[in-house]
């Protein structure tokens, strides 16, 4: 806890559609060179000049909350709270059986205060996994309000799906869609040997960007440096 306190991470920014003001920028503004020119009554007057915004992109965060994978989950809402906290543009999602938005409770300043209020607001913590119904819930809910501008998905789960591997294959590859980059962070990839034989896995991996580790302090320092865009997520 302490450790992942001290973990900050470095910005990342990606250009937009919008322009801003810039004395040397790429392109002239001819709007606002005329508008100066109108002001001085229509004499010769310097070009206006602007160049692209940017920004941080959008990170969006759905993390499995099931018996299978709770004890990775409770570390890596510490990270999370970092995340939130130093960056705009950020929703956590939590899921097991159900899908709770945790973003307003991550907010908070203090992280014991934070994981308190999280673990108020989730009811199934620690329970089973339907993870291609909860993709569901989110693809129909909240897809089109939190994915816009383009979002990058963090998607923390061993992908040991209960329920029809079938549902969950339509419901990534309508994430995909809507998502810019996808990284699937995995508590199983501690396994040397790891193989992706699980249904629920096969039917997750042909829609991923990245396949990551989440199970010590030093893949949550790999996947801060990613987000950084040192690894180039």
């Amino acid at each position: 806890k302490k450790a992942i306190a001290l973990l900050r991470l470095q910005r990342r920014e990606i250009r937009t559609r919008r322009f801003q003001p810039l004395a040397s920028g790429e392109r002239i503004d001819m709007r606002q060179t005329l508008r100066n020119s109108m002001r001085a009554g229509g004499h010769v007057i310097s070009l206006s000049r602007r160049e692209r915004q940017w920004k941080e992109p959008p990170l969006v965060v759905l993390c499995d909350i099931s018996g299978s994978c709770s004890n990775y989950s409770r570390m890596f809402l510490h990270f999370l709270h970092g995340l939130a906290n130093d960056r705009m543009g950020v929703t956590v999602f939590l899921f097991g059986t159900r899908l709770t938005n945790v973003t307003r409770e991550l907010k908070r300043r203090d992280v014991d205060e934070a994981i308190a209020k999280v673990s108020g607001a989730v009811k199934d913590w620690s329970g089973g996994t339907r993870i291609g119904t909860t993709l569901k819930e989110f693809n129909y809910r909240w897809a089109r309000r939190v994915l816009a501008g383009n979002a990058d998905v963090l998607l923390m789960t061993d992908g040991l799906e209960r329920d029809d591997v079938a549902q969950l294959s339509h419901e990534m590859q309508r994430l995909r869609l809507m998502a810019k980059h996808i990284v699937w962070l995995n508590p199983l990839l501690r396994y040397d040997g790891f193989e992706a034989k699980a249904a629920g896995i096969r039917a997750m991996m042909p829609y991923v960007d990245e396949f990551r580790p989440v199970h010590s302090l030093n893949s949550l320092v790999d996947l801060a440096k990613g987000l950084a865009g040192r690894s180039g997520v």
